[in-house]
């Protein structure tokens, strides 16, 4: 058997407790093949140089690279999230290029790519993962490297009018050719890639799948496999996790209201701002659910290197504020807004208690939360999933309430809708859409995409 090598930015490291499903997924692969996890170390190195660190645990070794202050700067707040981030989700109007932060994208990855080329055998699957590191294939290939590599997008891939914005799309493609397997979270995104190759750059992708480039002279293969979860996991989380302390703590803090939640990382891509006012207006209009629903909404800080992520945070104090102040009482606050994160384990316990789970980002290549609070839920009283139509796993959850995050007064609507549908309504839709996660979990993702990228 062949041995795994996964490439991410962010290392799941043994040691962390708070890792999400996605971690959990790779790290089972990992345990399963043997082999190698690496990526950035998440230090920064102000002064001195940046260090190589090794940590191995049974079969598996996790190796990760320091990041200059510099480096931090350009590539990761720079180049990756205030360039490739805005973009692969429809903003243009966020979207800030600079040579000199492209540059660093570039000596960042060759950097990796250094360490990483003494590391890798020849028969290795090397698997690369997302936007921050699309150039390595080909900058393992100059070092020699002939190992199967594959690249998953877990973004959104933009259409051929947005992607054209950008001054070095060209160069990114050519990156992405050298991969023998890239993979895309839909249909969409894929025939979004596919736009691009025929209009673009003149290739063409024949009944197989195999896409040709460069006048035949090299060719890839492109795919979609959607990520799933690993469904029996979290729902056995779910099933401990109510029993615990802080499960415990919210459920006596409710005295019997109805609980709806959000759970995401504090990102403009995660339509929040849309979401608090389309509840403020759902309490506004309905005043019988007035001191009867509370909304809490859990959104651990991120970037705040990048303005617009403080700018947006500040934005969600204001609003939170105004709905507070317009409907609180000594004793019920309707909208909980709490910035702080929790270990994945309390987190499937706070969304099996919810009746109503809120999932509305402006756009997202799958959302793995969606997928969660439906496997958390109790089969005997399942709760109803809200979804932005505008994220992959819209796709796959036909029994959600699917929404137009823009449309402020229509996701109000459909949030008092899913509060009033019956038990046996919500039983078929949570079935329906169990059905759907389990014929297409984190295992059976990892696994098609192993098996496509060692064929």
């Amino acid at each position: 058997m062949s041995r795994l090598v996964i490439v991410s930015n962010r290392v799941a490291m043994p040691r962390e407790h708070k890792a999400g499903g996605l971690a959990l997924g790779l790290s089972a692969a990992l345990r399963e093949h043997g082999g190698i996890w690496f990526g950035w170390s998440g230090r920064v190195v102000e002064n001195g140089s940046p260090e190589l660190h090794l940590e191995s645990q049974g079969n598996v070794d996790f190796h990760t690279l320091d990041l200059t202050a510099q480096e931090h700067h350009e590539y990761y707040a720079g180049f990756a999230n205030r360039t490739l981030w805005p973009l692969f989700h429809f903003r243009p109007s966020l979207v800030d290029y600079s040579r000199t932060n492209w540059d660093a994208y570039v000596r960042v990855n060759a950097r990796f790519a250094d360490h990483l080329v003494a590391l890798l055998r020849p028969d290795d699957l090397v698997w690369i993962h997302d936007y921050h590191l699309i150039p390595l294939a080909g900058l393992l290939r100059a070092r020699g490297v002939r190992s199967r590599l594959g690249f998953f997008l877990h973004t959104p891939f933009p259409p051929l009018e947005l992607l054209r914005m950008l001054p070095v799309h060209r160069e990114l493609f050519d990156a992405l050719a050298e991969y023998d397997l890239v993979g895309f979270q839909t249909a969409d995104y894929l025939r979004s890639f596919r736009d691009y190759i025929l209009h673009e750059v003149g290739g063409e992708t024949n009944e197989s799948g195999v896409t040709s480039v460069r006048g035949g002279r090299s060719s890839f293969r492109a795919g979609v496999f959607p990520i799933g979860i690993d469904v029996d996991e979290v729902t056995r989380q779910a099933q401990c996790a109510v029993d615990q302390e802080a499960c415990q703590q919210l459920q006596h803090s409710l005295e019997g209201r109805t609980l709806m939640i959000g759970v995401d990382r504090l990102d403009y891509s995660k339509g929040l701002p849309e979401r608090f006012r389309a509840f403020g207006q759902l309490i506004d209009n309905i005043p019988d659910l007035c001191r009867r629903v509370t909304l809490l909404q859990i959104a651990p800080a991120s970037r705040s290197e990048v303005g617009e992520y403080r700018d947006l945070q500040h934005e969600l104090e204001g609003i939170a504020g105004s709905i507070n102040g317009r409907h609180a009482e000594p004793d019920w606050t309707p909208l909980r807004y709490v910035n702080r994160a929790y270990p994945h384990s309390t987190l499937t316990g706070f969304m099996r208690m919810a009746r109503v789970g809120v999932v509305t980002p402006l756009r997202d290549g799958m959302n793995l939360v969606a997928k969660e609070y439906v496997a958390c839920q109790d089969p005997e009283d399942p709760g109803v999933l809200v979804l932005s139509r505008f994220a992959g796993a819209a796709r796959e959850l036909d029994g959600a309430v699917l929404v137009n995050p823009y449309d402020i007064e229509g996701m109000a609507s459909a949030l008092r809708a899913a509060l009033s549908l019956s038990l046996d309504e919500r039983k078929a839709r949570w079935k329906s859409m169990m059905e759907a996660l389990r014929r297409n979990d984190i295992h059976a993702w990892r696994a098609g995409f192993l098996a496509a990228l060692a064929a």
